[in-house]
């Protein structure tokens, strides 16, 4: 029985990868649903409670399952001979058992080949401070993030650490020296790795989510003693990034960690995958906020609405809006001008520059 239910498993992991899919979602009594180009496609296939219950026990080991039974959620990797790796999350919904699982390709791929904008290695190289990407969930966040590291990793000799839940991506050394731990495998939480990171002599840290205060408070405390950290946040665009930050903390804290921010925070780059116009697959549409003495001023006077603006005025510097780079799509043939309008974070202006209008301080 086990064997048959791995069997069909696995079956289901090769169609999602054969169909380039993203994501696999399972819920007992329904449909297995790949995400292909961000549309939800329906196998045939219709899971049980028996066959859900069953696959759990087969693929998670003692610590998960009982991570899973205490919490309802556990979060691990899982590997295919000759196919892959997955990232997955267990969880219970209305009581039943629930499945995510994303397909992490073994190759890590390069800037380039990811078509981000080229000046993510620049960004990559920035000896110290703070780095975040952000987006939603399911826009390649981690990709890039694997991506920026890999760049470091070849070209530098450096010692990097990652703090990840669970491991996505394998480094294995090249120039640099690489160290890669587990949360809940390695360490109990991401602030207890971050802290103790410290003691290891990195000159990069890389984690895989800021979830808390605690975390930012040690990134921050690396940042200021000389480090590069590299993360992840949740945030749909470059001028959230702050403000979600600053909301972990009670107002009376707020001015002090400002500062911080706006002397550590390096760069954020927020990114959505939209489908493209022909074919199959979809296409990175990349905001890339640098830090300059501009942005660090609106930063630290909670003019987080002028950020846009800064970013407009200097494309020269490799700085691009979400509404630039979804134009720059839509010119080059990449998407449609309907995808690019939903995308876009202001579409009456993203319908102006499509007409060859810009306001004062865009730039074409």
């Amino acid at each position: 029985m086990a064997s048959e239910i791995i069997s069909i498993f696995h079956q289901i992991l090769e169609q999602a990868v054969e169909n380039a899919a993203s994501d696999i979602l399972m819920k007992e009594g329904a449909q297995v649903n790949l995400r292909m180009a961000g549309t939800l496609v329906p196998l045939d296939f219709v899971t049980d409670k028996a066959f859900m219950t069953s696959l759990l026990k087969e693929i998670t080991d003692e610590r998960m399952k009982e991570t899973y039974d205490k919490t309802g959620d556990a979060d691990f990797s899982y590997a295919v001979e000759n196919l892959g790796r997955f990232r997955v999350n267990a969880h219970r919904q209305r009581g039943m058992n629930g499945m995510t699982l994303r397909y992490v390709k073994n190759k890590i791929l390069s800037v380039e080949e990811l078509g981000l904008p080229t000046v993510l290695r620049q960004i990559a190289e920035t000896p110290r401070g703070i780095i975040l990407v952000c987006g939603t969930t399911g826009s390649g966040k981690s990709t890039t993030l694997a991506a920026m590291v890999q760049h470091i990793n070849l070209a530098f000799t450096k010692h990097i650490i990652t703090i990840e839940d669970p491991i996505e991506y394998e480094f294995p050394d090249s120039k640099s020296f690489v160290e890669q731990r587990e949360v809940g495998l390695d360490s109990p939480s991401f602030y207890s790795a971050l802290t103790h990171a410290m003691r290891q002599a990195p000159d990069v840290i890389m984690v895989g989510e800021m979830r808390d205060k605690e975390s930012f408070e040690a990134a921050l405390q690396a940042a200021d003693t000389g480090h590069m950290v590299i993360s992840t946040v949740h945030a749909s665009d470059a001028s959230q990034v702050v403000g979600r930050i600053l909301d972990l903390y009670p107002i009376q804290e707020q001015d002090t960690i400002l500062e911080s921010i706006s002397s550590n925070l390096k760069a954020v780059i927020a990114q959505r995958l939209l489908p493209k116009a022909l074919g199959k697959g979809v296409v990175p549409a990349v905001e890339v906020m640098i830090c300059d003495p501009v942005v660090q001023r609106f930063i630290s006077k909670r003019e987080f609405e002028r950020l846009p603006e800064a970013m407009e005025a200097a494309r020269e510097s490799g700085m691009q809006t979400f509404n630039m780079a979804i134009l720059d799509l839509i010119n080059n043939g990449d998407i449609t001008e309907e995808v690019g309008i939903a995308a876009s974070t202001s579409p009456s202006a993203l319908k102006m520059n499509l007409k060859g209008i810009f306001l004062s301080g865009q730039k074409s």
